[in-house]
């Protein structure tokens, strides 16, 4: 009998501690949706329809390109350094300056 109590509490043990992981997960999920919400409301205000169907289409091919350009839009519009709401050609533009920026970093062999 004094195995089985073992494995029974070994059991509960690690059902109790699955239970916590499900509830830790749960709450990262809400608070991604949370996050995710914010950021799209965002940039409803800061792009035009138009550049958010670009961003779409190019999310497509580069997700995580696009999570990274969506913030910094954020930023760029809080601070005020672009008209709002940023149309298609000025969505471009911002790409172009952002992908010419990219390419510009190079690395020396010594």
């Amino acid at each position: 009998m004094g195995a089985n109590d073992e494995l029974e509490e070994i059991r509960k043990k690690r059902l109790n501690e699955l239970k916590r992981q499900l509830s830790i997960d749960q709450q990262q999920t809400a608070q991604q949706k949370v996050f995710d919400a914010q950021k799209e409301a965002a940039l409803k205000q800061i792009l035009t329809y138009e550049s958010r169907q670009r961003l779409n289409r190019i999310k497509l091919v580069k997700p995580e390109f696009v999570d990274q350009i969506e913030l910094q839009l954020i930023q760029i519009a809080q601070s005020g350094r672009v008209k709002l709401p940023i149309d298609d050609k000025q969505l471009k533009q911002i790409l172009m300056q952002l992908q010419t920026a990219k390419k510009e970093i190079r690395f020396r062999r010594v």
